[in-house]
């Protein structure tokens, strides 16, 4: 075990590690290094010890990879969220740090350097897990498979999902950990099947897909005024959105695609912007998927609308999970009290929809998200199990400047892309505006905070990956696979302590017997 002081910074320095694999640095060999030196610096630590380890990295990790969360909610709810995450990430380590522990006492020692692994990667999936769902939605952003969407590891997403290479990660990692523990030069050799197995698992090509066709998609980035506390006049982000499309209204289109944030009113109740949604879909001779804050039912939904000319909005999704304290403020009786300049700038309380994520354009079914739904597994799985053939994301990442954010998003995209086996076209008001195909290659890509259209026969799919077929069931599986390892650990553990205090009370007993007889 190496002393709490050095655990430390190795603890920071793997925080800094795990985010470097993220856009815009995307060094996608450096999170496993991360998670390497994290794990050495858990081996052997208290509990106290490991929650420290944990926190530390955790709160850089996280500090790193979302400090453009600052420019939208401010520093003081980012903070908040960092801490909450490192919190997450310190437990997790714990768990880890326990594994650790039992493990190699728990009757399992010929079997440890090929089962730690394995209990080690569950454990992380289970923290990673329980982040992406907890509390009000949780939030996935930082999963370790999200930083491989560019890597050799990246064709494994079609197959066993973000969870299952989360797992494979950290379980190559922890099996390089254990077979190089302790340091031996004579012990190189044990290297091979960590080796051997990387071999393996980078040859595994993407699951094959059978496409069914293709359809002409027009994707338009308006680069208006889009963010929260941008300066604007009323219409300016219907016009800046309507005069990047216009340079392709004459081409032969089948739909044409804008991103959240797009408008400043809702073409429902609303007359001059249905008129240019209506003037958009006619000229175009195409439907639109456009977008609106809508109100129905006394309810205020953020909506991807569906809008064919003569026939208005015929179909819509409703964002299902809007972010919490930056869409809608959960608990707000709670939390108001506590920052209430901070809570009242969410002014309105989005409802989650419930309505499916398929649009039928021309008989084609396609899937339908907006901005932080493509973190969400479910959403965009369901989309496709539902047949969609493609997929439509829609975001608004103008309140983030030009951070990270973005690309990491369009990271996440891509991750999708190959996952489920479908071509995404993600759609943003001020980039990154990219298609990207089934195989995780950039088909089309525009430039940053400037407006402009692309215009591509996109590919249509259809079938499921294993990925996308299995669905949360490689996660489940992992987590329970850590989770059951570990107890049965502890349980095993708790045996042999009790057996050896029993011997040694026996052992007590009879030197008391022979003490007494002399």
């Amino acid at each position: 075990m190496i002393p709490l002081w050095l655990a430390l910074p190795l603890a920071s320095g793997a925080g800094l590690l795990l985010d470097a694999g993220f856009p815009d640095r995307g060094m996608w060999p450096l999170p496993f290094i991360g998670v390497g030196l994290l794990l050495v610096a858990l081996i052997g630590r208290s509990a106290g010890g490991a929650l420290l380890v944990g926190f530390v990295a955790g709160a850089t990790f996280y500090l790193a990879l979302i400090q453009w969360a600052s420019l939208f909610l401010g520093p003081l709810p980012m903070g908040a969220l960092v801490a909450l995450q490192a919190a997450l990430f310190a437990l997790g380590c714990l768990l880890i740090s326990l594994a650790y522990r039992w493990l190699p006492t728990s009757g399992a020692n010929s079997h440890a350097r090929y089962l730690v692994p394995s209990a080690i990667a569950g454990l992380w999936v289970l923290r990673e897990m329980v982040a992406s769902t907890w509390p009000y939605g949780g939030f996935s952003w930082g999963r370790l498979a999200m930083s491989q969407s560019e890597s050799p590891f990246s064709d494994l997403l079609s197959w066993v999902g973000l969870s299952g290479v989360s797992f494979l990660m950290v379980a190559l990692v922890a099996l390089v950990v254990e077979m190089l523990s302790p340091f031996s030069p004579a012990r190189w050799g044990d290297a091979v099947v960590p080796a051997l197995l990387t071999a393996v698992l980078v040859a595994i090509p993407t699951w094959p897909m059978s496409s069914t066709g293709s359809m002409r998609v027009a994707a338009i980035q308006g680069n208006g005024p889009a963010g929260y506390f941008d300066d604007r006049n009323d219409g300016a982000l219907l016009a800046a959105q309507y005069e990047a499309t216009l340079p392709v209204l004459d081409r032969d289109l089948d739909v044409i695609v804008w991103p959240e944030g797009s408008t400043d009113r809702s073409p429902l109740d609303d007359a001059r912007t249905a008129a240019v949604f209506d003037r958009v879909s006619r000229q175009a001779g195409a439907p639109l998927i456009g977008w609106a804050v809508t109100e129905r039912g006394g309810l205020t939904y953020n909506t991807q609308i569906l809008w064919q000319q003569g026939s208005g909005a015929v179909d819509f999704y409703d964002k299902r999970h809007p972010v919490p304290f930056g869409e809608y403020v959960p608990d707000r009786e709670f939390w108001r009290p506590l920052a209430p300049d901070l809570i009242d700038l969410v002014a309105r309380d989005y409802t989650p929809g419930s309505a499916d994520a398929i649009f039928t354009v021309d008989g084609v079914p396609t899937g339908i998200n907006i901005c932080f739904d493509i973190a969400d597994d479910t959403v965009l799985r369901d989309s496709v199990l539902e047949g969609a053939q493609v997929i439509f994301s829609a975001s608004n990442n103008a309140d983030f400047g030009r951070t990270d954010q973005s690309a990491q998003q369009l990271a996440i995209a891509r991750a999708r892309a190959i996952e489920l086996g479908r071509t995404v076209v993600n759609v943003s008001t001020v980039g990154l505006t990219a298609i990207i195909g089934p195989d995780g290659r950039t088909l089309a890509q525009l430039p940053w905070h400037e407006p402009g259209s692309i215009v591509a026969e996109v590919e249509l799919f259809e079938g499921l990956t294993p990925a996308a077929a299995a669905g949360g069931w490689f996660e489940l599986a992992a987590a329970g696979l850590g989770v059951g390892v570990l107890l049965l650990a502890w349980s095993r553990n708790g045996v042999v302590q009790r057996r050896a205090r029993t011997d040694g009370d026996a052992r007590s007993g009879v030197s008391d017997v022979s003490g007494a007889s002399r």
